[in-house]
């Protein structure tokens, strides 16, 4: 029952924020809604005790993700953007169409998924352990170094975006 109760409450805090980040106008406030929505999705798969995928989605997507997001929306200017997008009826009308695009695409999408669920074998609980567990091991011990390399270029880009940021003519660029 409490488990029931859990996934629904989730599941509500994960389609509101989701709707938050479609809905608001403020990018800050989409991209906190965007992290709220990770979050929940974490926490649902906490709940479904698929405790390395709940780790990695709050690691990977709530943290990582989220700091490259709102660096992007703090790089920018985007109150010209909001005027150049917001009005018009083409503008209008690309996102009807788009809008209906992306339903049709996920409601094919999840056609042909409980289509290939149902004809298909599962694959047993103690495989997906083992290949979770050799894909671990491979990731920290075969390709350390790349893993690395992509942190420390990671690293790099936040250093530049901020250094191009802070130059002269940069959108947060200081008027000395």
């Amino acid at each position: 029952m409490t488990s029931t109760v859990l996934f629904y409450l989730l599941q509500f805090l994960i389609l509101a924020s989701a709707l938050g980040v479609v809905l608001i106008p403020n990018p800050i406030y989409c991209a906190l809604m965007l992290a709220v929505s990770m979050i929940g999705i974490s926490a649902l798969f906490f709940s479904l005790e698929a405790y390395f995928v709940a780790g990695v989605q709050l690691i990977v997507y709530a943290g990582a993700v989220m700091v490259l997001f709102v660096m992007v929306i703090m790089l920018f200017n985007l109150k010209n953007e909001v005027v150049a997008f917001s009005k018009g009826l083409l503008s209008k009308v690309l996102k009807v169409s788009l809008s209906v695009l992306i339903f049709a695409l996920i409601a094919s999408s999840l056609s042909m998924s409980f289509a290939d669920l149902n004809s298909s074998q599962l694959q047993p609980y103690e495989s997906a352990m083992r290949s979770v567990k050799e894909l671990s091991a491979l990731l920290f011990t075969k390709y350390i170094f790349a893993f690395e390399a992509i942190s420390i270029l990671l690293i790099l880009v936040v250093v530049g975006a901020v250094s191009l940021a802070r130059a002269k003519g940069g959108t947060h660029a200081s008027d000395k």
